[in-house]
């Protein structure tokens, strides 16, 4: 099977897994941390393309487990997550780190929080290593092996 064909098979899991544990997601520490997570994956490499930033935006408008909270209100957290990432990557990346770290006390909600990570970073087909290398962290800030993600 080609890389393509696993990192769509994968994402396509991934997006299952979120969608039976939708009416389990309905926090403000999940949509919090799934908003800082949806931005540290746009700006995994330190900058913010204009072109991902609508995909990811697209993305998060047409989630069906993101479906539980008003589109504008995550894109608000979305675009203000990627403003404070420009203005300052390292800082904003640990504050990011740390919003997303608050979902550690429900453990269906932090795995959703990777999950979702893993579905905007393969939605291009591309995974790339600073998108899986953001994702990892995710999983230490929120107390969960890599590997379970195949990270």
């Amino acid at each position: 099977m080609a890389l393509w064909d696993r990192l769509k098979e994968s994402a396509q899991t991934m997006q299952a897994q979120l969608e039976e544990r939708r009416n389990e997601l309905r926090s403000g520490a999940f949509r919090d941390a799934s908003m800082a997570m949806c931005a540290l994956v746009a700006a995994a490499d330190g900058q913010v393309d204009p072109a991902e930033r609508r995909r990811v935006a697209y993305l998060i408008e047409h989630n069906e487990v993101l479906a539980n909270f008003p589109a504008d209100e995550l894109l608000e957290r979305f675009e203000g997550w990627l403003d404070r990432l420009v203005a300052d990557f390292d800082l904003a990346r640990a504050e990011a780190l740390r919003e997303i770290s608050k979902a550690r006390r429900k453990p269906v909600e932090a795995r959703a929080v990777i999950r979702i990570g893993i579905v905007i970073g393969g939605a291009d087909g591309h995974f790339d290593l600073m998108e899986r290398s953001v994702v990892g962290e995710a999983c230490q800030a929120l107390d969960l092996p890599p590997h379970e993600f195949d990270l």
